[in-house]
């Protein structure tokens, strides 16, 4: 009996071995980019994707605040400089069935086969607003092919969405690198005559992400925005 148990904590020691390398060694990886506290778990696992399928760290940008004119600030998830232009990615975690087109302004969640429904803020707008600020911000941007990825995380199912914009894509997390492999070979490669300029912003933009005013200051943006707050039913 004595030796089963031996054999069994032996394998237990070797299983709990083999998950804690693996879970360092993505810790290490994750932090050439990013912090393992910054932004969600969701956003955090794309850039981890994005750093396996063997981008540089320095190409890979993730929650970056953009100081716009009005004086507020504009969140933009993850970034990538490919070699065909700046992938701009919104991440999103939904379950249940989603509805929507490109061009509305909201899409519906429905949940319990029907019985719950929540509308949501289209995120293909949502990251075409980021795609536009970036242009508005930096010369760097405004010939610079971009393209725009929305990444859903969580058990959704894409049950009736469609006008899907070009350069745009909609995708489950695990199309990522499918998706990323199509828009590299689909395209004609792009030479960044002032690239050090274009990721010195880039980098600016995380930083602004440092801090917590900024932080705050934008979800009081978003909050008055959205007005919930001014709602007495």
């Amino acid at each position: 009996m004595m030796e089963w148990q031996i054999v069994i904590i032996g394998i237990l020691f070797g299983w709990l071995s083999f998950k804690f390398y693996f879970f360092w060694r993505d810790r290490k990886l994750l932090q050439t980019v990013t912090q393992p506290n910054r932004g969600n778990k969701s956003e955090r696992e794309l850039v981890l994707k994005i750093l396996k399928m063997g981008f540089p760290p320095q190409t890979v940008h993730h929650d970056l605040y953009l100081n716009k004119l009005n004086g507020h600030y504009s969140q933009i998830d993850v970034t990538l400089a490919s070699s065909v232009g700046l992938i701009v990615f919104e991440v999103k975690n939904y379950k249940g069935w989603l509805y929507g087109t490109g061009t509305q302004r909201s899409w519906t969640q429905v949940l319990s086969y029907g019985k719950l429904k929540y509308r949501f803020y289209n995120p293909i707008l949502q990251n075409k607003n980021h795609i536009q600020e970036l242009r508005n911000q930096s010369p760097s941007f405004r010939n610079l092919p971009i393209f725009s990825i929305v990444v859903f995380f969580g058990e959704c199912v894409f049950k009736d969405i469609s006008y899907i914009p070009k350069n745009t894509y909609l995708i489950k997390a695990n199309r990522l690198k499918e998706v990323i492999k199509t828009i590299l070979k689909e395209n004609p490669p792009f030479e960044y005559r002032d690239k050090e300029v274009l990721l010195s912003f880039l980098n600016s933009a995380v930083k602004n992400g440092e801090f917590n005013s900024i932080k705050r200051k934008h979800e009081e943006n978003i909050k008055e925005q959205i007005g919930d707050h001014r709602i007495f039913d």
